[in-house]
C-alpha cells in the first residue's frame, strides 16, 4: 500500500505545467501606469510574459483565449498583508503572525509559517489577487522578522521570494514594544544596528541586548542588502525615520502606513524612499493618525513620491482583495471637488507595478512587461469597479482554479432539497 501511496502522493504535489497561450481581443493593461489597449494580445510561454500589446504575434500551436468584452491585467500585488499566516485570527493555534513569547525577533523568517492552504488564499486568488508581500507582525519588541513575497497558486510552493525584508515597528506601537516612548525606541534600533556590526566584525559582546541569531538577521539590514520596511503613521515619525539616513546611509527603507505623509510628501520625495500606503484613511484613529485624509496618497504622488497599496492593520491577513476597491476610491476622489486621488492608469499602478518595484521585485511581477511572471487575469469589466469579476486567473502561466469555500458552500445550498441534503462538512 505504502509504495502505490508514495507515487500518488507526488503526484498531488506536482504543479500543473505551464502552457504557451496567447489571450486575444480584451482591453489589456500592462500595469505600468500606461492606458489600456484595446483589442490587444497577451502571450504567456513557459510561466512569463512574452509580449503584450496591440499587433502581437502568436506562436503557432499557443492556445488561444478569446477575451473579447473584457479587460485582461497582471495579477493584483498586495503591497503589504500577513495572508497565509493564519486560518482563524483568533485561534492562536493556526495564527503565525506573531510569536508572543519568543526570546528572537529579527532572526524570526515567515517563509517556513506561510500556508497555501489558508482559506484566504484561494478567496483572494479568485479576486485576482496573484502575489503578495507578507510580513510579520511585532509582539514584545520592535523588530518582528524577515517578511516574504509569495504566489496565491493552488499548489504547495508558495514562496516566491523568502528574507525579502525586515520589517520594524516606529511610531506608538514601536514605542511602546521599546519601553514606552519614541527616545527609547530610537535608542533600541540604533543600539539593534551597532551590535549587528559588531556581529558582522566578529565581536558582539557577551552583554549584547541581541540574540546572536538576531544580530546576524539584521547584518544584511545594515550593508542595505535586505530592505528594512518601516510602520510610521505621523509625520512627526516619518521625518525621523528619514533622518536616519544620514547616520545609516546604506539603509533601503521602505515606509509603510505613512497616514500623514502627506504632510511631508516633499521630504519623503527629495529622500528617495518609496511608500506602501494605506489608501483610505480618513479618520483619526490614533494619535498619530490625527491629520488622516483620502486624499493622502493622491498628494504624495503629486509630490513625486513613489506610492504603492497596502493593507497595514486593515484586515491584513484577509482582504488583500480590496486593494481594488481602494485603488477605485482614489480614482473617484477625481471627481471629488477638493479632493486629490489618482487618475486610472497610477491607481492601477498602485496595486501592481508600484507594489513589486518597491519591495524590489519591478523585474520579476507586478506588469505585463516582457521576461515578468506570467500571472495574468480577466476580468468582466474594469477591475477598479466592485461590481466586476473575474474570469480566469494565471500565475506563472498555469490556470488556477477560482473554486473556494464560498462558492462550494453556496453551490452546496443554492438549490437543497428536503431530505437530500449533503454532510455540512464534506468537500
Amino acid at each position: 500500500m505504502k509504495r502505490l501511496l508514495l507515487p500518488l502522493l507526488a503526484l498531488a504535489s506536482t504543479p500543473a505545467l505551464a502552457q504557451t497561450i496567447a489571450i486575444t481581443g480584451g482591453k489589456v493593461v500592462i500595469g505600468d501606469g500606461s492606458a489600456p489597449i484595446d483589442s490587444g494580445t497577451v502571450v504567456v510561454s513557459n510561466g512569463r510574459i512574452v509580449a503584450a500589446g496591440s499587433n502581437v504575434a502568436i506562436p503557432s500551436g499557443a492556445q488561444r483565449i478569446d477575451a473579447t468584452g473584457k479587460w485582461v491585467t497582471p495579477g493584483i500585488v498586495a503591497g503589504f498583508s500577513r495572508i497565509g499566516l493564519a486560518g482563524v485570527d483568533a485561534v492562536d493555534e493556526s495564527n503565525d503572525t506573531s510569536a508572543k513569547s519568543s526570546p528572537f525577533s529579527a532572526a524570526l523568517d515567515i517563509a517556513l509559517a506561510v500556508s497555501p492552504d489558508v482559506e484566504a488564499i484561494s478567496v483572494n486568488r479568485a479576486a485576482g489577487v496573484t502575489r503578495a508581500v507578507v510580513s510579520p507582525d511585532t509582539s514584545n519588541a520592535i523588530f518582528a522578522g524577515q517578511g516574504a513575497v509569495i504566489d496565491t497558486g493552488a499548489d504547495p510552493s508558495p514562496i516566491t521570494r523568502a528574507k525579502a525584508f525586515q520589517f520594524v515597528e516606529f511610531g506608538e506601537s514601536g514605542a511602546r514594544r521599546a519601553g514606552g516612548s519614541r527616545p527609547a525606541l530610537f535608542a533600541t534600533f540604533r543600539n539593534a544596528l551597532a551590535e549587528a556590526r559588531d556581529y558582522q566584525a566578529g565581536h558582539l559582546r557577551e552583554d549584547s541586548l541581541l540574540k546572536r541569531a538576531d544580530a546576524a538577521a539584521l547584518v544584511p539590514v545594515v550593508t542595505g542588502a535586505q530592505k528594512l520596511v518601516v510602520h510610521a503613521e505621523s509625520a512627526a515619525d516619518i521625518l525621523a525615520v528619514l533622518s536616519l539616513k544620514r547616520d545609516y546611509p546604506a539603509l533601503a527603507l521602505v515606509l509603510v502606513g505613512v497616514t500623514e505623509g502627506w504632510r511631508v510628501a516633499p521630504q519623503i520625495a527629495t529622500s528617495g524612499v518609496p511608500v506602501i500606503a494605506s489608501a483610505v484613511n480618513d479618520l483619526p484613529a490614533a494619535f498619530d493618525q490625527i491629520a488622516a485624509t483620502q486624499s493622502n496618497v493622491g498628494r504624495m504622488k503629486a509630490a513625486g513620491v513613489t506610492v504603492a497599496i497596502g493593507m497595514i492593520d486593515d484586515d491584513d491577513t484577509r482582504q488583500a482583495m480590496h486593494g481594488t476597491q481602494y485603488a477605485g476610491n482614489l480614482v473617484a476622489l477625481t471627481r471629488v471637488p477638493g479632493a486629490t486621488g489618482l487618475d486610472w492608469n497610477d491607481a492601477f499602478a498602485a496595486i501592481t507595478s508600484k507594489p513589486a518595484q518597491v519591495i524590489g521585485m519591478g523585474n520579476e511581477i507586478g506588469s505585463l512587461q516582457p521576461g515578468r511572471h506570467g500571472d495574468v487575469v480577466i476580468w468582466d469589466g474594469d477591475p477598479l469597479e466592485v461590481t466586476s469579476g473575474v474570469d480566469a486567473v494565471w500565475i506563472d502561466g498555469v490556470r488556477q482554479s477560482l473554486e473556494t469555500r464560498q462558492t462550494r458552500l453556496r453551490a452546496r445550498y443554492a438549490h437543497p432539497q428536503e431530505g437530500n441534503l449533503p454532510k455540512a462538512y464534506d468537500r
